[in-house]
């Protein structure tokens, strides 16, 4: 079995002594080129600076017992940008057990392209309102078959939008496994920002509820297929403050879940 909760291990660097909280499905470890899914964005205006909360969709590859990762995503995070908007992300690190890796282009790792629709460390807006409308954006996230690069691209817009790569030395090896996750962080002794929306995934309802829809999986022969087709793992490690719906199908969205939580989480 994978170890989850390393995969989001880059969190415990934000700050020395940190919780980490995750709503997140998961593969069994096999042979995956990616994966793909619409992510709603939910902004946290309240948020104190000893918290992070954000979603994000990632790869972790392992090799000679070594576990690296790539990810991207959204999340709100005043220690790295010194305000509370939300922002698009990309992390990457070498060994999930230690800390080689970083941020958006904080050192080299990630590759912008050029005239890029999202860059690593942009603002998004509009966010979510709650009860009134859901904002959305589409993440890719494959393996280049001929390069090994990882790429990344938005596929919410009209055509699909190239934002740059990974080199796959950075995540090489299989098996791999797929995870998307919602996730907080903050020190100990104080108190957990929301997770999503800020509200517990009962609603099931787009404009109230932090969803993650349109899931594709990239096979071993790099075709998209369904989650269906492989076992999937939920991983809640604190129930009591965040949750998250089985991964369902709706006509109108796909293979999806809904997760979230409120803020004031304790331990």
């Amino acid at each position: 079995m994978p170890r989850p909760i390393h995969f989001h291990g880059r969190l415990k660097f934000q700050f020395e002594d940190s919780i980490q909280h995750l709503a997140m499905w998961h593969t069994e470890p096999g042979k995956f080129y990616g994966l793909r899914a619409q992510m709603s964005i939910w902004g946290s205006p309240d948020q104190q600076d000893h918290q992070e909360s954000g979603a994000s969709i990632l790869v972790s590859c392992e090799q000679d017992g070594r576990i690296a990762s790539v990810q991207a995503g959204f999340h709100i995070s005043t220690y790295l940008y010194n305000n509370r908007d939300i922002r698009f992300f990309t992390y990457w690190t070498r060994d999930v057990y230690k800390s080689t890796g970083c941020y958006n282009l904080r050192c080299p790792g990630f590759v912008p392209a050029n005239g890029a629709a999202l860059v690593p460390g942009q603002a998004v807006a509009p966010p979510s309102v709650y009860g009134e409308q859901d904002h959305y954006v589409t993440i890719n996230l494959n393996k280049d078959p001929n390069s090994g690069d990882w790429l990344v691209y938005r596929h919410d817009l009209e055509t699909p939008s190239y934002l740059g790569h990974f080199p796959g030395d950075i995540c090489p090896g299989t098996p791999r496994t797929l995870a998307l996750t919602g996730f907080v962080s903050y020190q100990k002794g104080a108190q957990g920002p929301p997770m999503g929306s800020g509200h517990l995934p009962n609603d099931q309802d787009d404009k109230k509820t932090a969803y993650f829809k349109h899931i594709k999986l990239y096979d071993g022969k790099g075709h998209t297929v369904d989650p269906i087709t492989t076992p999937m793992v939920r991983v809640v490690d604190r129930p009591d403050c965040y949750d998250e719906t089985s991964v369902i199908v709706k006509i109108k969205s796909g293979y999806m879940f809904y997760y979230g939580g409120p803020p004031g989480c304790k331990g």
